[in-house]
């Protein structure tokens, strides 16, 4: 706070001392003591009048507008009034006989009040001059009294009566009181209800320790407020904010208290600000601020926080203590009074006037005093005292000029020292003025004055020295200029905004905006240009190509722009109001052209005016005549940054990229060292065109592509190609469209729509540039459409590719093949089996034979199969549709046993058994030929050739059952006989009667005893023979062991353990079992097992244990052994948690069928033990059976539920580690047909990995990469239904219940989970399925998809009593 001046009490001698500040505008303080003379003052100092009273002063008061000061006396019945504006005293003679004793001027009207010390009153209109005397309205001295907004006033007197008169003098209300009223004042009210709010309540303090409250529009109910007694006396209150009093008291204490009904007498604050005694409050509600005195000091406090002090002045000289306190209305000055009969103003808020010019600022830093300065350039700063309290302060290069209404004083500034020019009048008011280094431009009443500053010694043109704008022809307004190194620019009413050059003297720009424009900021050389226009709305104009770009997120409240004087930041700009600065970046040389943006915005302190940007740092002005630095929080990047937190330093990364700062970017990202930081700022330099940044940043990461990529455009001229190819690296294809077709490449737009396969946008390109490529785009497109299952619209752009040109025949077959295919799945059968009858190629007919078998159009199918040469599948599908007769035609031509087995079975089963044999022959089915020949063409001999030929074990046994011979005595005759022993099996009774008697010759008629073949038959080597069709026949356990012993003594330990196992002679079975050499079926370790499981010996368990463990060899055996090893031991719960290990591996191994069996057989086997299921392998379980579930869906072409388990195997994908890539392959695609876009998008991203990326289907990949880069995530919510133990509904494919926790049973046909009222089971495995779609299944399907039983429909019964199902079978 500074003093500004002192009145002393020689000038106004005696206490107490009076003073008042004119209202309103506080250009005057009249001060009066004790020496019968008022004195007034001006706001520096300066004495402008004195009048001298008869008697020493009572009260002087201010009208409402500051024009006239009321003046009244002691012993004296007039009044004078002193004129503002004539500076002239008038005696106004009231015609009242008693003396004068009270005056107060209306707040709102020229009406003044006066009582005179006899109670009489006089009503004074300034105006028309009236005067209304009323006698009688008070019986004693009127003390106190004042207006309302309205025309109430209110009066207080010596008689302790209170009146409330209306402006003509008649009264209203009265009310008495206690004691002498004094300082009252008319308040507003607050109330509960919603009633209008007027002043209708007075306050008063009476008797120095009470405030009252009176409504006269209640005067039966008035408030009286008392304190407590510690608080001394009230000298003073004040009304502010939402009807708050604040009150000061005697012993240094001051109290808020709120008025509002239901808060009232309430002590919201409570201070003792001084240690003796408080004399007086003040309080500005400009500034919001108020001040107490009291002792030697004044102190301020913010009205927003006044339990804090926001100032304190102290007055350590004045020693006798101080009075009365006022500010001025606009809070500029603030007078008090002491006891010693001084009176010291204090300048507290000054006016903020202040200028810059390149780097250096102008400001004022008292009423009469203005400092220039440049901090940036580190010079002194130099104080100008000036003539007058400025209202306009300008700087340039080497002058300040500063003003008032229509003058101006010019100085030259020095290194150390100033320099008075000249003082100037113009023809009107001056708004504002702009200096450069030669001239002022002064903008007044719509004109602006353009003239030299210096022109004395010159040497320069009359006609150059002064101009006027605009010129005389012209009837716009200028509302706005500025004044740059080169050009006067100023903007007018009617939208136009002119350059004139300064150094040809004429205009070289002009542009016309819509409307108004209001303000106008140039950038330091004129280039660009922020205005804002009568709409509030701010943009920036370029001049040099004439057009302007609007600013986003422009504020109304914007009060003025600063433009950054950094030279490295030309770009930067930033506009502020009260509250605010906003930082904005024009960006001249972007791919999306030139553009501005919004980089943040700053607080600004209360009161602070910006003058200077400089590298992010505003230089403020404030009230108290200083300056403040403030720094964006745009610019945070200037710290050091080298400490600073990684998310820290990804905000600093961000604001370098706005700002274009790259380098201090390049060492952000050094520090980040992360891959996004590199690529963020990369981009940021294609954005604007930085392309040897872009390629240093892209060498940094080793990005050798976009490298290479942006060397090859590097040279190109063309803007718009250029930036064109930008935008397309940066994904933004539609600018990129855009800019390519603006420039001289057009056709660059169509190539690069095919590249991204965006088909529609290149058809319609193709319309424009190449009309001849609308062929092979229509093409292209049809095979996306295809894809994604859009068969009609694949049709027609199939249709539209076909050019009929002999040049492009490749091309136009490929389109009928897409006809023709379509055409199928269009439900045009006949044309597309006929189109791809007459097509060329092999490959088609397969495609749409199979797209007709899908849809169950076997015939056709099969017609199409047949023409392309595809005989097996022709002749499989015609198996379909029961055409034999085809078949029979095409099995000369079909390799496949399958087929040729197939037709067998049906040619038998129709009695045609020469057929059926010649078509099991070619399927190598020889046991059936032997069968056939046996049982229905009674051709044993053919039988016994084949058996001869075939060696089949199986036609030698059918052979001998139809001799009815045992297997003993065809084994004693061949081997007596010598003869193969299948000849002996074919012959008849007869034939075998004749080998008898051979033997019998052969052995000299001796009989043929058990001993004497088993000699021969060791003798000949027939042992095997003769073991294995012995095993068949019963047998003592004596013929077994003595078998098992000579293949002990041969070493031949898989028959000798088989034999030792048929006499029950486990440990030796065992052991020769373990000794026994492993082959490819492992026979020996099967044996093994089942040896153990009969033994039921711990010792034999133990050690077959061991020898599958690899104890004894060190060679771990295959899982499966010991799985069957604990299920041949009825050790259920060791053979589940095998049973889990040996299908994970078959899982990993990608056998899923065979996992899938294991573990159903393992649960099958434990739910019939009885045992509780592991939640592991119930779990596998059921995803295993859902990949089982997909092809069945797949298949029958319910694309919904084959997606739907595909997501819950995709899920699980990590338990599929063999067929990860095939299998979100393929759920992209069902997902993708079933509708569930959300899903495929969100699997297809997952393709889009590293590490699977390269790994999809060359067929799918480029689809599977469009569907992510242009993302649909559309998808229809999955159904709800029921859970079967609460009832809550969740999703159907849902297994886990929300609402009780429960894992649900799940349906074997479809995956989802079971419903109370659709239930039935498996007739085989008890499995639990849905009633309805297990109908369905078994429609196309004959088996039960959980344990591959044959299915009858009929079988299928609905199960009303399902709880048993929800009894938990599975470990929680």
């Amino acid at each position: 706070m500074k003093r500004v001046f002192t009145i002393s009490e020689k000038s106004v001698p005696g206490f107490p001392v009076q003073f008042a500040w004119q209202k309103t505008l506080g250009n005057f303080i009249a001060v009066t003591g004790c020496n019968n003379t008022v004195k007034i003052f001006d706001r520096h100092g300066q004495k402008k009048n004195e009048i001298g009273l008869p008697g020493s002063c009572i009260a002087m008061d201010w009208d409402q507008d500051g024009d006239t000061l009321a003046i009244i006396a002691d012993k004296s019945s007039s009044i004078y009034l002193w004129d503002a504006n004539t500076n002239k005293t008038s005696l106004m003679d009231t015609t009242m006989k008693e003396p004068m004793s009270f005056l107060r001027w209306s707040k709102s009207e020229a009406l003044l009040a006066a009582g005179t010390a006899k109670g009489n009153v006089l009503i004074y209109n300034r105006q028309t001059s009236r005067r209304i005397p009323i006698l009688g309205k008070h019986t004693k001295r009127i003390t106190c009294g004042c207006w309302s907004s309205g025309k109430f006033i209110a009066l207080g007197g010596e008689d302790k009566i209170i009146t409330i008169s209306n402006h003509e003098g008649d009264t209203i209300t009265t009310t008495s009181v206690k004691g002498e009223p004094s300082n009252m004042e008319f308040i507003v009210m607050k109330t509960d209800d919603r009633t209008p709010l007027h002043e209708t309540t007075v306050s008063f303090v009476v008797g120095q320790k009470t405030l009252y409250l009176f409504n006269f529009k209640k005067p039966g109910d008035p408030i009286e407020l008392q304190f407590q007694q510690r608080y001394g006396n009230i000298v003073s209150y004040k009304w502010f904010g939402d009807s708050y009093i604040m009150i000061g008291f005697s012993f240094g204490f001051f109290v808020v208290i709120s008025t509002h009904i239901r808060e009232i007498g309430h002590e919201i604050i409570r201070a003792s600000n001084y240690k003796d005694s408080l004399t007086c409050i003040a309080i500005s509600q400009s500034l919001n601020k108020a001040a107490t005195c009291g002792d030697d000091c004044i102190k301020i406090h913010d009205l927003s926080d006044l339990t804090e002090i926001y100032a304190i002045i102290n007055l350590e000289d004045e020693n006798k203590g101080l009075d009365q306190l006022s500010w001025t209305d606009d809070g500029q000055l603030l007078a008090v009074s002491t006891k010693r009969g001084c009176v010291h103003v204090f300048l507290t808020k000054l006016p903020i006037l202040g200028d810059s010019c390149s780097t250096r600022i102008a400001y004022l830093t008292s009423l009469l005093e203005v400092t220039v300065a440049n901090h940036i350039e580190r010079e002194l700063p130099i104080t100008v005292s000036v003539e007058v309290e400025p209202s306009f302060v300008a700087v340039g290069h080497y002058h300040l000029a500063v003003g008032m209404n229509n003058r101006a004083w010019f100085y030259a500034l020095g290194e150390s020292s100033v320099k008075k020019l000249k003082d100037m009048e113009y023809l009107g008011t001056v708004v504002s003025m702009c200096l450069n280094s030669d001239y002022a431009a002064a903008l007044f009443e719509g004109k602006v004055q353009l003239h030299m500053i210096e022109s004395e010694g010159l040497d320069t043109q009359e006609e150059r020295e002064t101009r006027l704008f605009p010129d005389m022809d012209n009837k716009s307004r200028i509302l706005c200029h500025a004044l740059t190194g080169d050009f006067l620019i100023y903007g007018t009413d009617t939208g136009v905004i002119q350059y004139f050059y300064v150094e040809d003297w004429q205009y070289v720009n002009e542009y016309r905006h819509s409307v108004s424009v209001r303000k106008i900021f140039p950038d330091p050389n004129g280039s660009r240009l922020v205005f804002i226009d009568d709409k509030s709305d701010g943009f920036v104009y370029c001049p040099v190509n004439d057009v302007a770009f609007e600013i986003p997120n422009f504020q109304p409240t914007v009060k003025g722009i600063l433009w950054e004087n950094w030279p490295m930041d030309k770009g930067v700009f930033v506009a502020y109001d009260d509250d605010k600065i906003y930082t904005y970046v024009f960006h001249k040389d972007t791919i999306q052209g030139s553009k501005v943006i919004l980089a943040g915005g700053t607080k600004v302190p209360y009161s602070h005016k910006p003058l200077l940007l400089y590298n992010g740092e505003v230089t403020c002005q404030t009230q108290s005549g200083k300056t403040n630095s403030v720094f964006l929080s745009t610019h945070s990047l200037l710290g050091n940054f080298k400490d600073l937190e990684p998310h820290e330093l990804k905000q600093i990364l961000t604001q370098t990229l706005m700002l274009k700062r790259f380098s201090e970017a390049w060492e952000v990202c050094k520090l980040l060292n992360n891959q996004s930081s590199w690529n963020e700022l990369a981009r940021a330099c294609l954005h604007h065109m930085e392309l040897d940044f872009a390629i240093r940043v892209y060498r940094t990461i080793k990005n050798v592509g976009m490298v290479m990529s942006i060397e090859q455009i590097k040279g190109i001229e063309d803007h718009n190609l250029l930036a064109g190819h930008l935008a397309m690296f940066t994904n933004d294809f539609n600018l990129a469209q855009d800019l390519y077709l603006a420039s001289s490449c057009p056709d660059a737009a169509l190539e690069m729509r095919r590249d991204l396969q965006h088909w529609d946008s290149a058809l319609q390109l193709a319309k424009r540039l190449a009309l001849d490529q609308i062929s092979f785009i229509s093409k292209e497109y049809a095979v996306q459409l295809e894809f994604t299952g859009d068969y009609v619209n694949a049709l027609a752009h199939y249709e539209k590719g076909i050019t009929g040109n002999n040049k492009f025949q490749e091309h136009d077959e490929a389109c009928l093949a897409g006809v023709a295919q379509m055409s199928i799945r269009m439900g045009d059968i006949r044309r597309g089996v006929n189109q791809a009858i007459k097509h060329p190629s092999r490959m088609l007919k397969r495609d749409c034979g199979a797209i007709l078998e899908s849809m169950k159009q076997f015939s056709e199918a099969a017609q199409l199969y047949e023409k392309g040469q595809y005989y097996d599948k022709a002749a499989s599908v015609y198996i379909r549709c029961k055409n034999w007769a085809k078949v029979g035609e095409l099995l000369p031509s079909v390799s496949s046993p399958k087929i040729h087995l197939q037709y067998a079975k049906a040619k038998e089963a129709d009695g045609r058994y020469k057929e059926a044999v010649l078509a099991y022959e070619n399927a190598k089915q020889w046991d059936n030929v032997i069968r056939l020949y046996l049982d229905h063409l009674n051709n044993p001999e053919k039988a016994v050739s084949i058996v001869r030929e075939t060696q089949s074990l199986e036609g030698a046994k059918m052979v001998a059952r139809l001799l009815k011979h045992s297997w003993r005595e065809l084994c004693m005759h061949w081997m007596c006989g010598g003869l193969c022993y299948t000849t002996w099996q074919l012959q008849n009774i007869r034939t075998t009667r004749k080998l008898f008697v051979m033997y019998r010759g052969k052995s000299k008629g001796q009989p043929v005893t058990r001993q004497r073949l088993s000699q021969w038959i060791v003798q000949h080597n027939k042992m095997e023979i003769y073991a294995d069709i012995i095993s068949s026949e019963d047998t003592t356990n004596e013929d077994y062991q003595s078998i098992a012993l000579y293949f002990e003594g041969e070493k031949k330990h898989f028959q000798a353990g088989k034999f030792f196992l048929l006499c029950g002679q486990y440990a030796r079975a065992l052991k020769h079992f373990l000794k026994s050499p492993n082959t490819d079926d492992n026979l020996a370790i099967e044996m093994a097992i089942e040896t153990v499981g009969q033994a039921k010996d711990e010792a034999l368990t133990n050690q077959l244990i061991d020898y599958l463990m690899g104890e004894s060899d060190g060679i771990p055996k295959d899982a499966k052994y010991l799985f069957r090893l604990y299920m041949a031991l009825k050790q259920y719960r060791e053979a589940a948690r095998t049973a889990i290990i040996i299908a994970r591996e078959e899982q990993c191994a990608g056998n899923y069928r065979n996992a899938h069996d294991v573990l159903f057989s393992m649960y099958s086997e434990l739910k019939t033990q009885k045992i509780k299921i592991p939640s592991e392998m119930a779990t596998n379980l059921m995803i295993l059976h859902s990949y089982i579930l997909v092809k069945i869906h797949v298949k029958c072409g319910d694309h919904m539920k084959g997606a739907r388990m595909l997501i819950r195997v995709a899920n699980n994908i990590s338990k599929f580690p063999s067929h990860i890539v095939p299998i979100l392959t393929s759920t992209v695609i069902e997902c993708h047909r079933a509708g569930l876009k959300k899903s495929a998008f969100g699997f297809a991203a997952m393709l889009m990995r590293p590490e699977y990326r390269n790994k999809i289907d060359l067929k799918y990949k480029k689809k599977i990469e469009t569907m992510v880069r242009r993302p649909d995530t559309s998808e229809t919510e999955e159904p709800t239904t029921p859970c079967p133990y609460c009832e809550f509904l969740l999703p159907e494919c849902e297994l886990l219940c929300p609402g009780c926790k429960n894992n649900l049973p799940y349906c074997i046909a479809t995956g989802r989970h079971m419903v109370k009222d659709d239930w039935t089971a498996c007739p085989h495995c008890d499995f639990p399925s849905l009633y309805s779609e297990f109908r369905n299944l078994l429609q196309n399907e004959s088996t039960c998809p959980m344990c591959s039983e044959k299915v009858n429909i009929v079988s299928l019964k609905k199960i009303a009593d399902y709880t048993p199902y929800l009894k938990p079978e599975v470990e929680q």
